[in-house]
């Protein structure tokens, strides 16, 4: 209940700074899972006569399966921001998925908490994804009360300026878009304008395979013991997957924790992250990557401040050029692109299917129990730790969804829920898009597949794998070989064209007839054995 005892219109009154409406009686809320910025500009004062609502909500842990430390992290973040906010003399309303007053759906709980507080305007920060997006906005025209949706203050962009950058072009491709951020924020450019180093882009620089050293850093994250958390979750019936690891918990749960993790990256890791940031290493899971995705996309990192950082660490000599680079690049290039993309498909987005693949996911996917190695440690990975980093997505467990002819859809609802630092904004361009290429071409320029040589190349993951990397067919045959030429085989008529596939087309055609056979029924037994690998 309101701590005001007397009228209304004699509360002193101001403008919203978002909607330039009069303040005199507001009850402003804020309900997103990754809404956890402490440096909105709502937070700036304190004010009795507004209340800031949370709520943890059955329809979020099950719109998909999410991992068990998915699920752990984001409530127990959401609490910890919720008291901070208490502590600095905000009115917080959170309502937990125990509470008894938790009516259970959304709009359920915004009219009964409208009616209790007697409140006669909500606001909201934009969501990130189009499906709570749409689902406020249909709550909002049918509210008591006065309804507005303000920005989360969080991106370099607006949802339509990748849309709008791109009107007057033919195709869309990121690194146009990456170097006007760069020229637009004044990222690594010299005082004429020009980049540093005379290159926009070092990522060919970037591709070494890790063998020992430099020594991998190790994991310096807070550690926590939420095993109340998880007993209350499972109290509740939440469905989850994974390993929970509730007694020995390794995400930052709040701004602080999250900023000491950006800093321990930037002193300790960032000056190696360039060499081998798409290195893989059976016995390293996070090699030399930052894991700071979740803290980011939840909000209690801005991204202004991570591109800063790495952009000073260059400049004080602490990191190589191409290292920075290749991270800024991640974060003002295609953390700001892909959720362009996002923004300018959806609806329909998730349900493209370019290649028209149905196959349903093997067993495995929720084991982690196949013999074929790399397979066997990115899934094993991503079970465990919730995490697996960008290549081990894309160019394992993406690839081999991609060939063998998994559903893309399918295969977006796996990594929307395993991964810690998944939402949709930013995973479904990225695993539909520019893994399963189920857009067909809008987001990636080819698709991103490989034979087993690049996991042989990149990685140490043949080493002792029951399946020999250097041959197509036979029993013993890395199921990567013959899937890889097989799927060119099959998507000729859609991909043949395609002036980056030429010289896969040309190797293809230059394979004897019985070759291209013997790779077509070698394909076609894995692709009906999937589980069995």
């Amino acid at each position: 209940m309101s701590d005001f005892k007397g009228n209304k219109q004699d509360l002193p009154s101001r403008l919203c700074v978002h909607c330039q409406r009069p303040m005199t009686w507001r009850k402003k809320w804020a309900k997103c899972w990754d809404e956890l910025n402490p440096h909105h500009s709502w937070f700036d004062t304190r004010n009795p006569n507004v209340i800031y609502l949370m709520l943890e909500l059955r329809a979020e842990t099950a719109y998909v399966l999410h991992h068990a430390q998915k699920v752990i992290a984001i409530f127990a973040a959401m609490r910890a921001f919720a008291s901070a906010l208490k502590e600095k003399g905000h009115r917080v309303r959170y309502v937990r998925l125990s509470d008894g007053s938790n009516r259970g759906a959304l709009e359920d709980n915004l009219n009964a908490l409208v009616t209790h507080y007697s409140a006669d305007r909500v606001l909201w920060q934009e969501p990130d994804e189009w499906r709570l997006d749409a689902q406020l906005q249909a709550w909002a025209k049918t509210a008591s009360v006065e309804t507005a949706c303000v920005s989360s203050e969080h991106f370099f962009t607006p949802r339509d300026a990748v849309s709008a950058f791109f009107a007057s072009r033919k195709s869309w491709r990121m690194e146009y878009f990456y170097r006007e951020m760069r020229r637009r924020h004044g990222i690594l450019l010299t005082s004429e304008g020009e980049p540093e180093g005379g290159k926009w882009n070092y990522d060919a620089e970037n591709r070494r395979r890790w063998s020992g050293e430099p020594p991998a850093p190790g994991d310096s994250r807070p550690r926590h013991d939420r095993s109340a958390l998880w007993a209350e979750i499972q109290r509740c019936g939440v469905k989850t997957f994974g390993e929970p690891q509730a007694d020995n918990f390794r995400w930052p749960l709040n701004r602080s924790e999250a900023k000491a993790s950006l800093d321990a990256f930037i002193s300790h890791v960032l000056p190696q992250f360039g060499n081998w940031q798409d290195a893989m290493h059976a016995e390293e899971p996070f090699l030399f990557h930052s894991l700071i995705s979740f803290a980011l996309n939840t909000k209690m990192l801005n991204p202004r401040e991570v591109v800063a950082a790495a952009q000073q660490a260059w400049r004080s000599g602490h990191a190589p050029l191409p290292a920075v680079e290749g991270f800024i690049r991640q974060i003002l290039g295609w953390r700001e692109y892909v959720r362009g993309i996002y923004w300018s498909q959806m609806p329909g987005y998730r349900e493209l299917n370019a290649l028209e693949q149905h196959a349903p996911l093997p067993d495995w996917f929720w084991t982690g129990k196949t013999q074929m190695r790399c397979l066997a440690h990115a899934v094993g990975q991503s079970l465990t730790e919730a995490y697996a980093h960008h290549i081990q997505r894309l160019m394992v467990i993406g690839n081999f969804s991609l060939l063998s002819g998994l559903s893309p859809q399918a295969v977006h609802e796996w990594y929307l829920g395993v991964y810690i630092d998944a939402f949709e904004w930013v995973e479904l361009p990225n695993t539909l898009g520019m893994s399963q290429f189920g857009d067909g071409g809008l987001l990636a320029s080819k698709p991103y597949v490989s034979s087993a040589s690049y996991i042989h190349k990149m990685s140490n993951y043949c080493q002792g794998c029951r399946y020999q990397h250097n041959q197509r067919t036979g029993e013993l045959a890395c199921p990567f070989n013959a899937l890889y030429w097989d799927f060119f085989a099959r998507n000729r008529a859609r991909l043949g064209n395609n002036p980056r596939l030429g010289i896969v087309y040309k190797q293809l055609a230059d394979m004897k007839e019985e070759e291209r056979q013997a790779i077509a029924d070698q394909a076609g037994r894995i692709r009906l054995n999937l589980n069995d690998l």
